[in-house]
């Protein structure tokens, strides 16, 4: 048996992560979320660019 069966339900994918990236930016996500988001985006290069790269821009957006 894989050990990691009882994690299949809880992987996240390209789309969910780009929305969450999204919601983050609107309201707190809950640490089920969060948690989805690290390991998602400690396994996938492209969206862990996106992430920095929306992080970023959102939070100099909100300076001005």
């Amino acid at each position: 048996m894989n050990p990691f069966h009882h994690l299949v339900g809880h992987f996240v994918s390209c789309r969910d992560v780009t929305h969450l990236v999204s919601q983050m930016q609107d309201r707190e996500l809950s640490t089920f979320e969060r948690w989805r988001l690290r390991w998602h985006l400690g396994v996938c290069k492209a969206c862990l660019a996106f992430e920095k790269q929306s992080t970023g821009y959102f939070s100099a957006s909100n300076v001005a």
